[in-house]
């Protein structure tokens, strides 16, 4: 694999793991999301237009642009399983910004996968 076809993997992946981030902080922002058919519409237009949903949505579509560029120059066999390294940039992030908590469990997944992606990275 080159290295520009590891950076756009990685591009992919770490914009793609900033895009759920900022949708976690929109629906942060927006509150809990109601299933009342009277309320839903107007908080479904709350969501739409919160500014962080929005710069979710704009960072999914780039890193599906990095993505397809990859998928040019890699085969998915070995792109693919990359993206779990999301799983852990995520996990490290929502703790650093949102706060969330990380659990000695949660560390030892996140752990065996990168272990995983390593190995198919080797391959």
């Amino acid at each position: 694999m080159t290295v520009v076809s590891l950076a756009l993997i990685l591009m992919a992946v770490i914009l793609g793991a900033a895009a759920q981030l900022m949708l976690k902080a929109g629906a942060n922002a927006v509150g809990t999301f109601p299933f009342d058919p009277g309320t839903l519409a107007a908080a479904a237009f709350k969501l739409a237009v919160e500014p962080r949903v929005l710069a979710g949505v704009a960072l999914y579509a780039a890193s599906l642009v990095a993505w397809i560029l990859a998928l040019s120059r890699v085969e998915v066999s070995i792109a693919y399983p990359m993206v779990a390294l999301g799983y852990v940039i995520t996990v490290l992030a929502a703790w650093w910004w949102l706060g969330e908590s990380v659990t000695p469990l949660r560390l030892a997944g996140v752990a065996l996968i990168v272990l995983g992606v390593v190995v198919v990275a080797k391959s």
